[in-house]
């Protein structure tokens, strides 16, 4: 910094650090668009599989479609891609899910997924589900399930 108070930015000019700098610049940018395809394609999953594995499991605990078993211990998840956590009518939520201030947005819920414990401590979720694929399958199958019509 300058005595006026001005910023000095250092100046490439020598031919080999412009070098470095263009190589610094062209990693990073690839680190960003690796980052950003991983995840997209974690994000795009099979949701035929997806039904599979919720009725496998998922469906002990929750209802999304008609055919993914009796629920009744977990909230319905018809519908919750794009809801804000702990937000369903007539179901007893955890404290620690309603004020997580989530919206269950595909990226809420795989992290979710993946460590339910360590993303929102004080949930009752116990069981995660480490493969990012099979996260992704399920995200796939509840983002196609849409809520009931409201009466």
């Amino acid at each position: 910094m300058t005595p006026e108070g001005h910023i000095l930015i250092p100046s490439f000019q020598g031919r080999k650090q412009k070098r470095a700098l263009a190589f610094v610049a062209a990693g990073l940018m690839a680190s960003a668009l690796a980052g950003a395809f991983a995840q997209a394609q974690a994000l795009d999953g099979d949701p035929v599989h997806g039904q599979i594995l919720f009725q496998q499991r998922c469906g002990l605990c929750h209802t999304a479609g008609p055919q993914d078993g009796d629920g009744g211990q977990g909230p319905p998840l018809a519908g919750v891609v794009g809801r804000r956590a702990g937000a369903t009518p007539d179901f007893n939520y955890t404290a620690a899910l309603k004020r997580s201030g989530k919206i269950w947005t595909p990226e809420a819920l795989d992290r979710f997924l993946a460590a339910p414990g360590k993303d929102v401590p004080g949930t009752a979720m116990p069981i995660s589900t480490p493969s990012a694929k099979d996260r992704a399958d399920l995200i796939a199958y509840l983002a196609t399930v849409k809520p009931p019509p409201s009466k």
